[in-house]
């Protein structure tokens, strides 16, 4: 999806020769998969991190074109509203200091993006949920200027038959309502984790990250109100599911999906699905010469919460990896990157190490699982992999600090480094304090004042001390 396209405009034929494309790069897929053509040497992760422009009242600016023009780095790019950019970091090859240099380059992106931000009467903020953000700032008069993005909306609501976008949230209050347009999209931002890993080793891996998917988005949870309702902790996953439903959800056909089961051998069967189960929503011819891209840009409009990615080395060599969407964008850079650290180091252990995931937690429980953590928080329960109903606070702090410390040691990260980032891990759970609960404790203590709330969480974020510090 991060490529632009020629028109938003498509005729019932481009339909019909972009699903022979898809079809053709499938088949191509899984001879490359099959002849062990995908890259097999090494473990690369990287992220994409998307943020809000919010103006000196804490409203969404919308300048992300003057602001991109001004910023001029290939690493910060438009997001599908006027108010929202993605930020990403060059991948590294996991081992020793491959999440110090992430964090640095985050960190000397990011001063040079709130720099850019304040030469245009405002400031970023990385937060799921933007606390300040009204529904009248969600309409198409804030949809960013790229041909994909009025050709999705065009393309969703036309296979609504025209209706519009129902929302209907349910936590601890409720929120209804519809809404025209597929901008509710642009209310939910996110630090998405990619795990590149060797092609034999890819489907354990996508399968423990399925698995760990639950405390993944509970530990990181930062979105808890939604015009000005109390709802999910993560109130980002079903706002994004709900956002961008096609009204095929009856049929399994649901775009934004914790997906319908493990693989078995490998990413071909999430592509053979993409092929045969969802409609094209973006049917451009793309250029010969690029690496698959019909796949790639039918991939790119389903957005499992874990979505296999196909890529090119610098070399030439494709490659496949994981697109981990469950965490939400925030509270500060060290937070992240030691969400980053939990998960690349535990989907490395269990995907290595003893009993698979897939064997010992059926695909339905860890649904069931990924819901109530996304609704809960910490303060969840599930079933892990051995059948026991287990708090998520214990789960984390008695066993998956602790194998994360050891898939990170295997993949060759010093103590120091492993240190640096679990213990921080450790202590958010130990205090149970993540952003989620953060912002729910000040409005507690400081009444239903969505702007001061805005302006003390920016003000915890410039610090750069972890949520688990901040106080209220």
């Amino acid at each position: 999806m991060g490529q632009e396209i020629e028109t938003p405009r498509f005729a019932p034929e481009d339909f019909a020769a972009f699903a022979l494309r898809v079809a053709e790069e499938t088949d191509s897929f899984e001879r490359l998969e099959s002849a062990d053509g995908l890259a097999h040497d090494a473990y690369v992760g990287g992220f994409e991190l998307e943020a809000w422009l919010v103006d000196r009242n804490y409203f969404p600016l919308p300048k992300n074109a003057a602001f991109l023009e001004r910023v001029a780095s290939p690493l910060v790019v438009p997001e599908l509203s006027r108010f929202n950019v993605e930020l990403n970091g060059t991948p590294q090859v996991l081992g020793p200091g491959a999440l110090e240099r992430l964090e640095r380059e985050l960190e000397a992106t990011w001063r040079h993006c709130v720099r850019t931000a304040h030469s245009l009467g405002g400031t970023l903020v990385m937060i799921g949920i933007l606390p300040t953000v009204r529904e009248q700032d969600l309409s198409l008069a804030n949809i960013s200027r790229l041909n994909r993005f009025h050709a999705l909306n065009e393309q969703i609501l036309k296979a609504r038959g025209g209706r519009p976008i129902r929302l209907d949230i349910r936590g601890r209050e409720r929120l209804a309502l519809a809404h025209a347009d597929v901008m509710l999209e642009a209310a939910t931002t996110s630090f998405q984790v990619h795990l590149q890993t060797p092609a034999a080793e890819f489907a354990r891996h996508f399968n423990a990250s399925v698995a760990l998917s639950a405390p993944m988005v509970a530990v990181a949870a930062n979105s808890p109100f939604l015009f000005g309702a109390s709802l999910w902790d993560e109130t980002r996953i079903p706002l994004f599911e709900q956002a961008a439903d096609t009204g095929a959800a009856e049929s399994g056909l649901r775009r934004v999906t914790f997906g319908s089961g493990y693989l078995e051998r490998g990413a071909t069967e999430c592509f053979r699905e993409n092929l045969e189960q969802f409609p094209a929503l973006l049917p451009m011819r793309c250029d010969g010469a690029q690496f698959l891209p019909h796949l790639r840009l039918h991939n790119g409009t389903i957005w499992r919460w874990n979505r296999p990615l196909v890529g090119l080395e610098e070399g030439g060599r494709p490659h496949v990896r994981i697109e981990h969407r469950v965490m939400p964008a925030g509270p500060t850079i060290i937070d992240m990157i030691a969400n980053a650290a939990l998960y690349l180091g535990a989907a490395h252990f269990l995907a290595r190490h003893g009993v698979v995931p897939e064997s010992a937690l059926a695909f339905e429980v860890a649904r069931e699982n990924f819901y109530a953590a996304a609704r809960d928080g910490l303060a969840a329960e599930i079933v892990w992999l051995d059948g026991r109903r287990v708090r998520l606070r214990s789960l984390l702090a008695d066993e998956l600090v602790p194998i994360a410390h050891e898939g990170l040691r295997e993949l060759g990260f010093g103590a120091d480094e492993r240190d640096r980032y679990l213990d921080l891990i450790a202590a958010r759970v130990r205090t149970g304090q993540t952003g989620a609960v953060w912002q729910r404790a000040h409005l507690e203590r400081h009444g239903r004042d969505f702007f001061s709330l805005t302006a003390d969480y920016l003000e915890h974020q410039r610090s750069g001390m972890p949520v688990h510090e901040w106080d209220v």
